[in-house]
């Protein structure tokens, strides 16, 4: 069972009901399914918790149905309710309160319970309010006619619904806000004095409540209007004195109740005055201001907590921007005219006048901001909307709220979440509608306020031309960043690009970057064009647009780095200095292995901070066992592969080894440490990922070896234990902190090994040979385009032959490129062969940079997805020269792997 948000009140109504009712209490909680139900509603609503205590075969009957995951039809409360009445069929007001009280305990099960969504609770508590409209109106027709006589055969009657009521949005505890329609004035007397009847049976106060409070003043002429109006003159009305507020509420106004044809009539002959084809940007202001006014009667209130719906940004706000939405739009798109707010939601982002991150927000907030008010009005079935003040009351309000509801566990958690969707409508508000707004708000009416400010009718407006409320607010904001835009520049991310910018419009800086840096923009939107992964950055992190603006000014490229001495500074470090790197090398082209250079140097500058981090770490936590002991840069942190050879990327792992003199054999378990913190402050996992991963299992006897060990220990292993793979991997290694120089040393040492026992003896043609081989057997399905045939291990093993041939020459740190420049220089390569591994490298390391560009990730092969692969090819082309343009992708790639596979073998069949 899960958890219940009240405990302690769960345990009072049961004992309460044990002590009242206490057969049913036996029955209810020798039922596992009746138990749970009873222990949700003592939890979340006081209100019901009494019901069922005065009713507890109510909750003995919602368990036996076992139906809770459906809801019920109109008809089927209609149905229900009509099967409770007295026998003569005219309901007293009791019965209806009591019937709606029955009906919102098993809906308020269902929604707590996780069986209902927003919109099915709501359109529940709809179809409970039709019914029992629809029961009540017929009853009372039938009993009147009796009275008086019935009226003509053609005479009819309408029930419209308004407000939430009309947009299938009611509340738990809402008023139900109605107009009254009949079709001719002949029988207005009749309907006057049934639907007087009416609202005095739903609005009487009984011992059980009242059933309903009803809302009449939304009618033609407010409360000052007849009750019962003649769909000519509501036509008439509407046509000639409709205030624009009064036209925007028929948005969701239906026929609930009565006969449907008056009322279907009268909606149709208003349609057109509701959605103009014309744009009317007077109606944006009249209602601009009519909000204002809103928020300042409010401000003026008696109430002190927040409300959710008046507030700025709170409920009332979504559906003013809908609707305004809905009118400005919803003459030429038919589409949009929905009385719901989230269906029309959905309808305005089909249409593109609400993009996918402007709904995403709308939605998420409409949702949060509703469950919110249903939690808050079915504790004591109240009309209310404030949020309580007291801590304890907003803590159990936080622990009320529905499962999925991200972090909210506690009254801080509710008020951040609560404030930052307010925040967010408010900003999407003010761009929206204030991207319309021509001319300065005029005063306004005042007599749009008395009516719409105290009834559930929103009121807003309409626009111009589909998805342009974004493009409106940066005209007048940023009119040279807003025409870039337009240019036709963005065309992949446009999704994401809007959801950058959602972020950015929120800090002015940013966008006036923007706008004034033309350089900084077209770099930005080029990011955005091909890399998913960098999106993904700036729009988690929009300060990061300092990192991008940098990298536009530096020409040349960073290549020093200072890292902070902090973990999660260092972390952000890495961060903003890898957008800066990466910026540079998609917007300006940096040559492929430069990038490599500047990355190596980046993350060689984070684990030398994050070794002297560790070290002052481990000197308060396990300080070295000699007292006379000063840690400092004695232990050597070497890097192997990829880190090694300066051709380290995005996503790639740093393979690290640590070594100290055996001077210093004696503080082991403290260097141990030392690594141990190194691998944690650089390689632990956060909101944000890793820094990078770090592999040391290129240590002596791998993963089972001693992760801190001497260098005689590694002289003694590569000289009589090693592998032939252990011993040549070491030949891409330098060191990246501590003892640098020493380190260099140490290689150069560990290399006179491998020449030794592979070079000097001619045994590397044959070790390395079988070792490729093997990886392309392993890996080359997989990972076609590293270890297949033909794939950059072919270069990077015969580079590795022909310096073991070198005689025990020692290489110090060369890249690719440097190693082949070396080698030819050495006389081992002819020009012809040392431009096209040039060539060949180039290429394949820019293909899988553009893969870790594009996606975040290594990937062995090119992507199969047309648009990925076009991406891919844009960027290949700006790191590799022109010649090898020709054909596709693909097409070259195979040409390229059927040359390197064709040099390999020849080197190795030469070496025979």
């Amino acid at each position: 069972m899960p958890s219940l948000p009240n405990p302690e009140d769960a345990i009072h109504f049961l004992n309460r009901l044990i002590a009242e009712a206490p057969d049913s209490a036996l029955k209810i909680t020798g039922d596992q399914d009746a138990l749970r139900y009873a222990l949700t509603v003592f939890s979340y609503s006081h209100f019901l918790a009494d019901a069922v205590i005065r009713y507890p075969e109510w909750l003995l009957e919602i368990a036996r149905a076992h139906d809770l995951h459906r809801g019920f039809l109109a008809e089927q409360y209609e149905d229900l309710l009509t099967e409770v009445l007295p026998a003569d069929g005219m309901p007293r007001p009791v019965d209806l309160a009591l019937f709606r009280r029955k009906q919102i305990l098993r809906i308020m099960l269902r929604d707590v319970s996780r069986f209902a969504d927003l919109s099915e609770t709501a359109e529940d508590l709809s179809s409970l309010a039709g019914a029992i409209l629809n029961v009540t109106w017929r009853a009372i027709r039938r009993d009147l006619a009796k009275e008086l006589g019935a009226p003509a055969a053609d005479a009819k009657f309408s029930v419209i619904a308004l407000g939430k009521l009309g947009g299938r949005e009611l509340n738990y505890s809402s008023d139900i806000d109605l107009m009254f329609i009949c079709s001719g004035d002949e029988a207005r007397e009749f309907f006057r004095i049934a639907a007087n009847r009416m609202t005095d049976m739903l609005s009487a106060y009984t011992k059980e409540g009242v059933c309903y409070r009803v809302d009449l003043r939304l009618r033609p002429d407010g409360r000052y209007g007849e009750v019962v109006h003649s769909l000519a003159g509501a036509k008439q009305y509407y046509a000639t004195r409709g205030r624009d507020w009064e036209l925007q509420m028929l948005i969701k106004a239906r026929v609930a109740a009565g006969d449907a044809e008056p009322g279907q009539e009268l909606l149709q002959f208003v349609e057109p005055l509701i959605y103009k084809t014309t744009t009317d940007f007077t109606a944006v202001e009249a209602m601009s201001e009519a909000r204002a006014r809103i928020h300042k009667k409010q401000r003026k209130g008696r109430q002190t907590g927040t409300d959710v719906k008046l507030a700025k940004g709170g409920i009332r706000d979504i559906e003013f921007l809908v609707q305004c939405l809905q009118r400005l739009h919803g003459g030429q798109e038919k589409w949009v005219r929905h009385g719901g707010t989230l269906l029309a939601l959905s309808r305005l982002r089909d249409k593109e006048l609400l993009s996918p991150a402007e709904t995403g927000r709308l939605t998420s907030a409409y949702q949060f901001l509703r469950n919110l008010e249903h939690r808050l009005q079915f504790d004591e079935d109240r009309q209310t909307h404030i949020l309580p003040q007291a801590q304890e009351a907003l803590d159990l309000m936080a622990r009320k709220m529905p499962a999925g509801t991200p972090l909210i566990h506690s009254a801080a958690a509710l008020r951040r979440e609560l404030d930052s969707h307010l925040a967010s409508v408010q900003d999407l508000y003010e761009r929206v509608i204030h991207s319309h707004l021509a001319l300065p708000v005029p005063a306004g009416d005042e007599s749009l306020s008395e009516d719409v400010e105290d009834t559930d009718a929103p009121v807003l407006v309409r626009a111009e031309f589909p998805s342009a409320n974004l493009r409106r607010f940066l005209d007048q904001r940023a009119p040279r960043f807003s025409q870039m835009m337009a240019s036709g520049t963005i065309v992949r991310s446009q999704e994401s690009f809007e959801l950058f910018l959602e972020k950015a419009l929120a800090v002015p800086e940013w966008l006036d970057m923007l706008e004034n840096n033309s350089e900084l923009a077209r770099c930005t939107i080029d990011v955005f064009e091909h890399s998913r992964y960098f999106a993904h950055q700036l729009i988690n992190h929009p300060d990061l647009l300092r990192e991008v603006q940098a990298a536009c000014g530096e020409k040349q490229g960073r290549t020093g780095f200072h890292p902070p001495r902090d973990p999660e500074e260092l972390r952000r470090f890495f961060r903003e200095q890898m957008m800066r790197i990466q910026s540079d090398s998609v917007y300006h082209r940096a040559p492929v292995f430069k990038t490599l250079s500047r990355t190596s140097s980046l993350a060689q500058s984070i684990i030398a901070g994050a070794y002297d981090l560790a070290i002052d770490e481990a000197c308060v936590v396990s300080p070295p066992a000699g007292l006379d002991y000063t840690p400092g840069t004695q232990m050597m942190v070497i890097a192997l592969g990829r880190l090694g050879m300066l051709e380290f990327d995005l996503a790639s792992d740093a393979d690290l080894v640590f070594v100290i003199p055996d001077e210093d054999a004696g503080e082991v378990l403290f260097w141990t440490g030392v690594a141990e913190r190194i691998i944690a402050v650089v390689g632990a996992y956060t909101g944000d990922g890793v820094v990078f991963s770090i592999d040391t299992r290129l240590r002596p006897n791998g993963r089972e070896g001693a992760l801190v060990q001497t260098e005689s220990a590694y002289k003694d292993y590569f000289e009589h234990r090693a592998e032939a793979w252990e011993g040549i991997s070491y030949m891409k290694a330098r060191g990246v902190a501590g003892d640098m120089e020493r380190a260099t040393e140490f290689l150069n040492e560990l290399q006179q090994v491998d020449w030794r026992n592979y070079g000097q003896s001619g045994q590397a043609r044959v070790e390395l040979a079988a070792m490729r081989h093997r990886l392309e057997r392993e890996q080359g399905a997989r990972d076609p385009l590293k270890a297949g045939r033909g794939g950059y291990y072919d270069i990077d093993f015969a580079l590795m032959y022909l310096r073991l041939k070198s005689a025990g020459f020692f290489f110090t740190v060369l890249n690719t490129p440097a190693r082949i420049e070396t080698i030819e220089k050495m006389g081992l390569l002819n020009r012809d062969d040392a431009a096209f591994l040039e060539d060949a490298a180039t290429f394949y390391r820019a293909i899988d940079h553009g893969i870790r560009i594009s996606t975040g990730h290594a990937q062995g092969k090119l992507p199969t997805n047309p648009a990925q692969i076009a991406t891919l090819t844009e960027l290949v082309h700006r790191w590799t020269p022109e010649r090898l343009h020709d054909g596709s992708l693909e097409a070259v790639v195979k040409r390229i792997r059927r040359d390197t596979r064709a040099f390999f073998e020849r080197v190795f069949v030469a070496a025979q």
